[in-house]
């Protein structure tokens, strides 16, 4: 694939997934609900591989309560916001929104959703069509982090932070693409999302792929049985988005091991 092939690629609701890899991927999922005792219906999965566009898909449009992972959408808001921010942006308020993504900090998180108001944070999201209430919704970010009064739930589910793979597989990809906000703004955000400074949260996606000698930039979410990943990993070899959402007390294990696993598939 060359880099005109990559530029132009677009995940819609229409993208044909690969049959092998879509095939492969089911079995993943399969066998680690089968492990980790998860009932059908309370994972999903997205995979791209970003060398060949391979796409596999379990479950992309079935929303979910996102947690933290949700904080994507007030850095996307912040730089649509604050144009002039791909350029000129302190080191203090990067290493903030580094703390907001990495660390995934909710003193953060509010301190800048309160700066740009909700209702302004999903306008961008939905500029970007990064909710679609035709199929099953999508990124939602209807609450500050931590005590607050103001509410929105999103219009399928009711709440008050959202996600579904596909969307959030659309983040990622236009943000490896270069066309969330500008050029230059994309390449800023995947530093912050980098932030080589602060450790990594070592759970999740980072935990299953620990001793890889792996680039992982991700953004993972949990609260009361909801656990969520996502991230774009690059290495040798290796350059793709993974996104699993899952409902379940079992949710982290079945994380842990899926990034293994699908690793292992992409590196065949």
């Amino acid at each position: 694939m060359n880099m005109r092939e990559f530029d132009a690629y677009s995940l819609t609701n229409d993208s044909r997934v690969n049959a092998r890899l879509q095939a492969q991927v089911e079995e993943v999922d399969a066998m680690l609900r089968s492990r980790c005792s998860i009932p059908p219906g309370q994972t999903a999965v997205g995979v791209l591989d970003l060398r060949t566009l391979r796409l596999a898909l379990v479950q992309p449009d079935r929303i979910e309560y996102a947690a933290s992972i949700a904080k994507v959408g007030i850095l996307l808001a912040y730089f649509q916001m604050h144009p002039s921010a791909a350029a000129g942006l302190s080191f203090v308020i990067q290493h903030e929104l580094g703390l907001m993504i990495k660390a995934s900090s909710n003193e953060m998180a509010t301190k800048f959703s309160r700066e740009l108001g909700l209702s302004c944070i999903q306008q961008v999201l939905d500029s970007y069509r990064f909710y679609d209430s035709d199929h099953g919704g999508g990124i939602w970010m209807g609450k500050h982090y931590g005590e607050s009064s103001e509410r929105i739930g999103d219009p399928i589910g009711g709440n008050s932070h959202a996600a579904t793979v596909r969307q959030l597989l659309r983040f990622y990809l236009l943000l490896e693409q270069g066309k969330l906000v500008s050029t230059e703004a994309s390449a800023k955000m995947r530093e912050i999302f980098l932030s080589p400074d602060i450790p990594h949260d070592a759970i999740k996606f980072v935990k299953g792929l620990e001793g890889r000698n792996l680039e992982v930039r991700r953004k993972w979410g949990s609260w009361q049985d909801w656990f969520h990943d996502s991230a774009v990993v690059t290495g040798p070899k290796r350059h793709y988005i993974l996104v699993g959402l899952t409902h379940h007390p079992k949710g982290d294990d079945y994380l842990v091991k899926l990034a293994a696993a699908v690793d292992d598939l992409l590196t065949l």
